[in-house]
């Protein structure tokens, strides 16, 4: 993956740029609320330090070209209300991973989709990518219907987690 400089993607609603130490309290907020974490392992961020490590350790694996992890909010409002990220970059298979999330208030409200496609078309035109790769637990029945929205389709469940399915969206025909 290379690029001069962050690619800042715009849709009709949403405006989808790289992570600021601005966003941190927003960071904070997202990555600690209980719905957001229910089908995620990982640490909560819970404090504004751990959100300011957490943008620092996001900005340098962009700046080695190691992913990509897109802040989304409303054009007009420009506060953070979710993220878009692709990372596990895979040379053997030419593949990455695709994650996403999105603060409860704005669930269910097509911005998710809007951002996810908007995702897709870039790393669909812009790297020379065969598929994206996306983990879910099966109860997470918004993530999956999101990723069969955007034509991934069920591969298998993860040998190493096998509460996890494998769905991928091939990008090559």
């Amino acid at each position: 993956m290379n690029f001069t400089s962050f690619p800042t993607l715009i849709t009709e609603r949403l405006l989808l740029r790289q992570l600021k130490t601005d966003d941190a309290e927003d960071i904070r907020i997202i990555r600690s609320h209980p719905e957001v974490n229910r089908y995620i392992e990982r640490p909560k961020t819970t404090t504004l330090a751990d959100s300011l490590a957490f943008i620092e350790k996001i900005n340098i694996s962009i700046a080695s070209h190691e992913s990509l992890y897109w802040a989304i909010s409303l054009k007009e409002q420009g506060q953070l209300t979710g993220t878009v990220c692709v990372f596990h970059f895979n040379e053997a298979e030419n593949t990455a991973e695709i994650g996403y999330e999105l603060h409860p208030d704005m669930q269910g409200k097509g911005i998710a989709q809007e951002a996810v496609a908007k995702v897709i078309d870039y790393i669909s035109n812009n790297l020379q990518l065969n598929a994206l790769v996306a983990w879910v637990q099966p109860g997470n029945i918004k993530s999956v219907q999101l990723l069969e929205k955007n034509n991934f389709k069920f591969t298998k469940f993860a040998e190493e987690k096998p509460e996890f399915a494998i769905y991928k969206l091939s990008l090559k025909n």
